[in-house]
């Protein structure tokens, strides 16, 4: 009883320390995160406090001041100042109240309530940031922008947004709101060159005083500085009228306007609102409009709006002459005003962008058609998708053999891809088929590299697959594929640089207002060898020097390129380059993509792009493109297949010269043509009695072999015919020349084949002369006394000046016109017509 009472005693004590180890544990636990709160609360008021303390200072000047950015060219001159060139300020008192309600309820719907910082709207953004990553929502006010656009980097990180907040509330200590609202309409861009609302008032409107703003224009300016570029109702009138209802949406939402007087205006289409005023010249915006892509993808900032310091990689004398040639003045001849065309000029070996054609006489703000229109590329494809990979990856030589025997099936359908030439035949090399362009051979060498390695290679040069990846017909470039033409001179830059891409960029450097800078410059990629970009470029400059591009030739310029077209001619491409510069050029139809380009004009992009190079490369050096060692030039023989060396008896007209990857050339040698032996035993011997000459030979296989027979007189073999027999005969020989008679043996089975000539002179003797018979003496005449008397002349007896009869040979047979052919006729066959491939 005693030892149960002490367990019992004892496990009470146990319970009681395991019970006091627990609180104790969850006491230091509680201590422990109090302590790494408080220590934590003090790191981020440390952090917080040096945030603020390295905070730039409220500079009243550059609040007041519109902010100005400075882009400067390749050369480092500056060619324009955005910000001052066209603005118009504002006061307060000059905003109509439907564009302030229209700016609150979309921007800032408690600008008037809160004191910089909207508690709420920060709050939002936090949890935002938190589930989607920093910077998926900004809780900007108005305040903030403000301050974001005249003093501060535009980078997306805790300093920055810290630092933000806190200059934002001593703006708001400084200046009332009406005065901060003020600064902001008057700061901000909206687009098309606009800065301002009143100066995107009068460009979108044609409206000088704001008060004659519709509650509809209002919805329209309001919702343009989100995203300037995207919502420009110039540009993207569907996009513009989508934002607009959102706008209309909010200020319902707010009780700024009633559901009745939104419906109102929802009725009212962007495109039936729009009255634009003719926008002031912009220097150069088909370029800015790049700049202002890659400062807004690459840093998050805006050139319209923060005040930087650009460097760019423009050359200006490139890019006045690609304005010139897209403008009324060129010396290029369109058809009509609405054909379009886009153009971009790249440096081979960076990638940078030295010009930018962005449409025909184009406006700033307007559809950029080198950037924006994305157009199913053509034929201009092929290099990139289909002989690419396939020279990288199966190592094909320009020789290559490809299927060219009939249209290509597509599989699955009952339809076919044609020839644009509809011609077929056996196969044809990979350099003829891209001089050619025909479709069957480039669907073969996709068919044979496979669509996803296609893409994968295309993808590298910067072309963007779609999301359902790739079909096989668009390695004739006719299906869901599409591109700018941006993106087409940038794929065809590695051929020219050694197989090295570079990102096709036009900005260098950004200077920020406080000074930090940052880089733009694309880091080089070796995409394929160096023997695929030299393979490839020597069948492009095939293509410019013989095939489908000659247009686009400049003479004593080493060019590589390829056309492109789509069916009917709706698009029409051509995309080449020299060593120093990459050129490619569009022209179609924007506003009717299903309009052909009429005929006569579509070789109008190869136009294009001779026009500039020639311009560019005027007194300019410009090199050759230098086979690399990893590329040999080998001689094969034509048609073999695969390709076999030439033996010592091919013809030289069946051999061609083409490129292999060393390592790759070919070894084996064609026995296609072999040796014929000569003919033996060759005589001629002249018959007299019928004026001829009778040739005659043995050949050891005369069965195989047919026989060409040369003849002549003086060395000049200008006869000629042919026999299957080992004799021929020459009528009606010239006397007294010497004749010259050359046999050669050809294969019955190849006509390119034939032996070493055999020749045999013979002379011809000369006639020989009559002999005169001697006179008798005279006898006397007889006299009627003899009783005799000379008989009369009979003309029955009568004879020639030679003493024979005339009109008769020697044999006293009459003379036959026809024997004048010195042809053996009836020993003549017809020649094998030579059936010959375009190999």
């Amino acid at each position: 009883m005693a030892d149960k009472s002490q367990s019992r005693i004892a496990r009470k004590q146990e319970l009681k320390n395991s019970k006091k180890k627990q609180t104790s544990l969850w006491k230091k636990v509680g201590l422990t995160l109090l302590t790494l709160a408080i220590l934590a609360f003090i790191g981020a008021g440390t952090v917080f406090s040096y945030y603020i303390f390295t905070a730039p200072r409220l500079d009243h000047d550059l609040l007041g001041d519109p902010p100005s950015t400075k882009v400067y060219d390749v050369n480092g001159d500056l060619f324009a100042d955005l910000g001052q060139e066209r603005r118009t300020t504002i006061n307060y008192n000059e905003l109509p109240d439907v564009l302030v309600d229209a700016v609150l309820a979309t921007e800032d719907v408690r600008f008037f309530d809160h004191s910089g910082v909207d508690i709420y709207r920060s709050t939002r953004a936090i949890i935002s940031n938190i589930t989607g990553g920093f910077g998926a929502e900004g809780g900007s006010t108005i305040t903030q922008q403000v301050v974001k656009g005249s003093l501060l980097t535009p980078e997306k990180t805790m300093e920055r947004k810290i630092q933000e907040q806190w200059l934002a509330l001593q703006v708001e200590r400084a200046y009332e709101k009406e005065d901060i609202l003020e600064m902001y309409l008057n700061k901000i861009y909206f687009g098309s060159g606009a800065y301002g609302v009143a100066t995107a008032a009068e460009t979108y409107f044609s409206v000088t005083d704001l008060d004659e703003l519709t509650l509809a224009q209002a919805a329209v300016l309001a919702g343009l500085p989100q995203r300037p570029s995207a919502y420009d109702p110039l540009v993207n009138p569907d996009l513009a009228e989508q934002r607009m209802n959102t706008v209309l949406n909010l200020m319902v939402r707010h009780d700024k306007i009633s559901e009745e007087e939104a419906e109102e205006a929802r009725s009212e289409s962007v495109e039936d609102l729009l009255n634009p005023s003719e926008p002031e010249g912009t220097p150069y915006h088909s370029f800015l409009d790049q700049v202002n892509n890659e400062v807004e993808e690459k840093l998050e900032a805006d050139i319209f709006n923060d005040s930087l310091e650009i460097h760019t990689t423009l050359d200006p004398d490139a890019q006045d002459h690609v304005e010139y040639v897209l403008s009324d003045s060129s010396s290029i001849n369109f058809p009509d005003e609405d054909l379009q065309s886009g153009l971009v000029v790249l440096d081979t070996q960076s990638g940078a962008i030295r010009a930018i054609g962005g449409g025909r006489n184009r406006q700033a703000g307007g559809f950029n058609m080198a950037l924006q229109a994305k157009r199913q590329p053509g034929s201009a494809i092929k290099p990139i998708l289909d002989y690419g990979p396939a020279f990288e990856d199966l190592n094909w030589s320009t020789y290559q053999q490809i299927d060219n025997s009939e249209p290509y099936p597509i599989s699955g359908t009952d339809q076919s891809v044609r020839n644009h030439n509809d011609q077929y035949g056996g196969t044809v090399s990979a350099r003829y088929g891209m001089q050619q362009s025909l479709n069957v051979p480039a669907l073969h060498a996709l068919e044979e590299v496979g669509l996803s390695r296609a893409a994968e290679f295309a993808s590298s040069l910067g072309v963007p697959i779609p999301e359902n990846g790739l079909s096989i017909r668009d390695g004739i470039g006719g299906s869901t594929l599409s591109m700018s033409t941006l993106e087409m001179a940038g794929a065809y830059t590695p051929f020219g640089n050694n197989g090295i891409y570079n990102e096709p960029y036009a900005v260098t450097e950004v200077v920020f207002s406080d000074g930090q800078s940052e880089t733009l410059r694309s880091e080089p990629t070796a995409v394929m060898s160096d023997s695929t970009a030299y393979m490839i470029t020597d069948m492009l400059k095939t293509v410019v020097n013989s095939g489908t591009g000659t247009s686009a030739s400049i003479s004593g310029l080493p060019i590589a390129g390829k056309t492109g077209s789509t069916n009917d001619y709706v698009d029409v491409w051509f995309s080449g380059y020299t060593t120093n510069y990459t050129i490619a050029a569009w022209s179609g139809y924007q506003e009717d993509s299903s309009r052909s380009v009429p005929q006569g004009y579509r070789n109008i992009s190869q136009l294009l792009f001779r026009e500039v190079m020639s311009e560019l490369s005027s007194g300019q050096q410009t090199d050759d493109f230098q086979m690399p060692d990893s590329v040999v030039r080998v001689d094969v023989e034509r048609g073999s297949n695969p390709a076999k060396r030439p033996s010592a008896f091919t013809p030289d007209s069946e051999i061609v010269s083409e490129l292999f990857k060393r390592g790759y050339e070919p070894e084996e040698e064609s026995d296609q043509f072999e040796e014929i032996d000569p003919v033996s035993n060759l005589s001629a011997e002249y018959d007299e009695a019928f004026n001829q000459l009778t040739i005659n030979w043995d050949h050891s296989n005369e069965d195989e072999v047919r026989f060409t027979i040369r003849y002549g007189t003086g060395s000049q073999l200008n006869n000629e015919s042919s026999s299957s027999d080992t004799g021929f005969t020459i009528q009606n020989v010239e006397r007294g020349e010497v004749y010259t008679v050359e046999i050669t043996a050809v294969s019955q089975a190849n006509s390119n084949l034939e032996s070493d000539a055999r020749q045999v002179d013979i002379q011809i003797p000369d006639e020989e002369p009559e002999e005169e018979e001697e006179e008798e003496p005279d006898e006397p005449e007889e006299t009627e006394e003899n009783g005799e008397s000379s008989p009369p002349d009979d003309p029955g007896n009568q004879e020639g000046e030679n003493g024979e009869p005339e009109n008769n040979d020697e044999n006293g047979e009459p003379e036959d016109d026809s024997s004048e052919n010195n042809d053996d006729e009836s020993n003549e066959e017809p020649d094998e017509e030579q059936d010959e491939e375009a190999a």
